[in-house]
């Protein structure tokens, strides 16, 4: 990796405003489900695959979008993943019917793959290892604030503005994260010759996208017969179950590469491979939270979208972890890069200090649920 003079620091601000966009778009949709039902006439499983043709393009795509940032470089992949994203966010504020936002959140999804995983290669390469532990600190309170402001934005936007001004905030700051990108990163290139493997790519892509397909659309068809090809049915537990085979070829197939796509020898590492687990289980509980929880706020209890974010005490818990979150990760970064602590003594603590929240917090239940007793739509 070819050495730079660039401020790593100025570096980290880039690419936490392309990061944020991102991960922003993964919740504030949330919030404008009842605009985008009356403002463009959407079905609700039409809602449901404007959230969720994001998610689907960006979790199929970031596999491959890493490895062609290491053959084209990281900054190249970055930038061109902003400029997709930002143009297809303009196509989202004007999309005229359900199909065009769902086409639009498609390609919004490819940028989104494009430049988020080239973020942390970036900061590897260009932090030295006394400081990354505060660089990752801040990139993961980043990605924190952005999941809980996604609500909070949305709710001030579709109540003041339309549902479209969701979409329409990412452009200008696209546009300057796009111009700061060739102002501030550095051209980066890996040290070795990366090859694209089309048959890797197929097989992943082909894997995780059944798998996520069925997982999205099992409720819809009651988990039965999703079509018919010549006479035989095809349904939801098939489709799974062909996306798990085609992930089980993948791995297959890579393991057996010079270069493979996802190098397994690092799961071999036991704070890695727990680590990830840990993440990917606090993900899951965050991201399914949103939308249950705004449809029932909203369209069950009358919240209207501005009540629900900023009147009532749901606002003030999320402005708390909106606020805390950074303060302490970029803490635990530079303490951790002084005073390294083992994965378990880190675990054990989060779970013993989330033991400790929730029995303090479960008896207060139902005066916060008299507190949130909420009035209909529109209502101050």
């Amino acid at each position: 990796m070819t050495e730079s003079r660039a401020n790593p620091w100025a570096v980290l601000v880039v690419l936490c405003m392309g990061f944020f966009m991102v991960l922003l778009d993964l919740t504030i949709v949330n919030i404008a489900i009842p605009s985008l039902v009356d403002g463009i006439q959407a079905s609700l499983d039409q809602v449901l695959w404007v959230l969720n043709a994001y998610t689907l393009t960006y979790a199929v795509l970031l596999i491959t979008a890493g490895r062609l940032g290491d053959r084209f470089g990281q900054r190249t992949l970055f930038a061109a993943g902003l400029a997709v994203f930002t143009l297809a966010s303009a196509a989202c504020g004007l999309a005229q019917n359900p199909n065009q936002l769902i086409a639009a959140r498609v390609v919004q999804g490819i940028g989104g793959a494009l430049l988020t995983p080239q973020t942390l290669a970036i900061l590897t390469a260009i932090f030295p290892p006394e400081r990354r532990g505060a660089a990752f600190g801040i990139w993961g309170s980043i990605a924190g604030l952005a999941t809980i402001a996604g609500p909070v934005l949305g709710g001030v936007l579709t109540t003041y503005l339309e549902w479209r001004w969701i979409f329409y905030v990412n452009v200008p700051v696209g546009i300057v994260a796009l111009v700061a990108t060739f102002l501030v990163i550095p051209d980066l290139r890996p040290g070795r010759a990366s090859r694209i493997e089309p048959v890797g790519v197929l097989l992943s892509s082909a894997g995780l996208l059944a798998v996520t397909f069925g997982l999205i659309e099992g409720q819809r068809y009651d988990w039965g017969t999703v079509t018919t090809v010549g006479g035989v049915p095809i349904t939801i537990p098939a489709i799974i179950a062909a996306g798990v085979v085609l992930i089980g070829l993948f791995l297959l197939w890579d393991s057996r590469r010079p270069t493979p796509l996802v190098p397994f020898t690092l799961l071999r590492d036991r704070n890695y491979s727990l680590m990830n687990w840990v993440g990917s289980t606090v993900n899951f509980a965050m991201v399914g939270l949103f939308l249950p929880l705004t449809i029932y706020l909203q369209s069950a209890l009358g919240f209207s979208a501005y009540v629900y974010i900023l009147k009532h005490s749901t606002a003030t818990r999320v402005a708390t972890y909106a606020f805390v979150n950074p303060v302490v990760a970029l803490f635990l970064g530079w303490f951790l890069a002084a005073e390294p602590l083992s994965a378990r003594t880190m675990l054990a603590s989060a779970v013993i200090l989330g033991a400790v929240l929730l029995v303090i917090t479960a008896p207060h239940k139902d005066a916060i649920e008299a507190d949130e007793a909420i009035p209909a739509a529109g209502e101050a």
